[in-house]
């Protein structure tokens, strides 16, 4: 459709270009600008991304081409599990525990007076206690000066001649148990005798 000449903008409502902006517009050189080649680059897809967007139309065309007619009828079982006689008397118990709880009466209670009790320590205790506490003192405020000086004499009595003698006897006895040979014994013979009584001793005897 042609514009009628009412339609066209007078002069001055035409938009106006400020005058620093024009005059550098106008004198504008063109010969300023330099000369450059435009390159246009292609970028590829990765093997990354071509594997991702087949998986993604293969997603969405399976999707679209899915027949329904291929689904199996499946029958829902409800189940409901009722509990067994343990988990009813646990019930059982927590809910008479918090009705005892929340209905209880607190003008049943009685009125009690808290006595503070310190109990002072016997007489044993306090002599103990000051035997200790003098031990303590006496420790840490003993005085060295007070000290006398003393020699230590090392004594180390030697046994008599009668001891370091009887020592040795024992000592070989000992030592002849430990080193006996049983090869050296001789074979000898018991002769039993059982000799009788003479007639003096009998007449003796029958005397007595």
């Amino acid at each position: 459709m042609a514009c009628s000449v009412s339609d066209t903008p007078s002069l001055k409502d035409l938009p106006k270009v400020a005058t620093d902006l024009k005059s550098q517009l106008e004198g504008f050189n063109t010969s300023c600008l330099r000369d450059v080649d435009t390159n246009e680059k292609i970028v590829l897809p990765s093997a990354e991304d071509v594997a991702k967007e087949k998986q993604h139309n293969a997603l969405l065309q399976g999707v679209e081409l899915f027949q329904p007619s291929s689904l199996r009828k499946t029958e829902t079982i409800e189940k409901n599990i009722l509990p067994n006689a343990i988990d009813v008397a646990t019930e059982k118990t927590q809910k008479s525990l918090f009705d005892g709880i929340e209905k209880f009466d607190s003008s049943q209670l009685k009125h009690t007076e808290t006595q503070e009790k310190n109990p002072l320590p016997d007489k044993d205790v306090v002599a103990a206690e000051k035997a200790h506490q003098n031990l303590l003192d006496g420790v840490e405020h003993f005085d060295k000066t007070q000290m006398k000086h003393t020699t230590t004499e090392e004594k180390n009595p030697l046994p008599p001649i009668e001891a370091i003698e009887a020592e040795k006897e024992k000592n070989k006895f000992l030592n002849g148990i430990e080193n006996f040979d049983p090869t050296k014994l001789k074979h000898t013979e018991t002769c039993e005798k059982n000799p009788l009584p003479t007639k003096d001793v009998i007449e003796q005897e029958k005397s007595a």
